[in-house]
């Protein structure tokens, strides 16, 4: 079965997540933005092998420790989707706007998209490509477990942010919609930031993107 453990890392209290398998043992670290000590911390107290780093997008704070967490533990980076390179290319700019000190640029292993499948041990996640925070911002999700890493598209009570370059108010809403709200109601989702929730509560109360929000009946 699936399990997992949210870690909050950097000034921006960004939901690192270690995702495992507790039949082998085996996990991935999605998002490790920084505080690489903390991230070891966990891996060690559950006795994880980890298997390689997954990435929902390149914002700084979730990619800023790519690099360190990738050549500390010799393995692989899967994620996100190409169109995200341009913000891999901007780490620097992002470290010096952002205030961070640990943050480098980095190269993916393979880029993710739409229908790709990443597994480690037993487990198998799905990948969908859900644009509009980020161009190549993509989200993995565990159909057995129902539960689902967002990244930054969707929040309790919000969405993401589109006012960054490239981001895109309307291709946000309709990668929420379209990509994650299909999977179902009681599907438990773990977001980029703060608190989880399902995306049956963001259906019906989320102020942005709830079926009242945008006049669905």
């Amino acid at each position: 079965m699936l399990q997992y453990q949210i870690i909050p890392v950097t000034a921006f209290k960004q939901n690192c997540t270690l995702f495992w398998c507790d039949n082998t043992m085996q996990g991935v670290v999605i998002d490790p933005g920084g505080d690489i000590e903390l991230i070891q911390a966990a891996i060690e107290q559950h006795r994880i092998t980890v298997a390689k780093v997954l990435l929902t997008h390149a914002h700084i704070d979730h990619a800023g420790a790519t690099k360190r967490v990738a050549e500390h533990y010799r393995v692989p980076v899967e994620g996100p989707h190409r169109e995200d390179q341009f913000w891999i290319d901007l780490i620097p700019q992002q470290k010096v706007s952002f205030g961070f000190n640990d943050a480098d640029v980095f190269s993916t292993d393979r880029w993710l998209n739409q229908g790709d499948k990443v597994s480690f041990g037993d487990i198998e996640l799905e990948v969908f490509f859900c644009p509009g925070h980020t161009p190549g911002h993509v989200v993995f999700y565990h159909a057995a477990s129902k539960i689902a890493q967002v990244g930054d598209v969707l929040f309790r009570g919000s969405i993401g942010r589109t006012d960054f370059p490239r981001g895109d108010h309307a291709t946000l809403i309709k990668s929420i919609r379209e990509n994650l709200f299909p999977l179902g109601d009681d599907v438990q989702f773990i977001p980029g930031h703060g608190p989880m929730s399902t995306f049956g509560t963001e259906r019906a109360s989320n102020p942005h993107v709830s079926d009242s929000a945008l006049g669905i009946k």
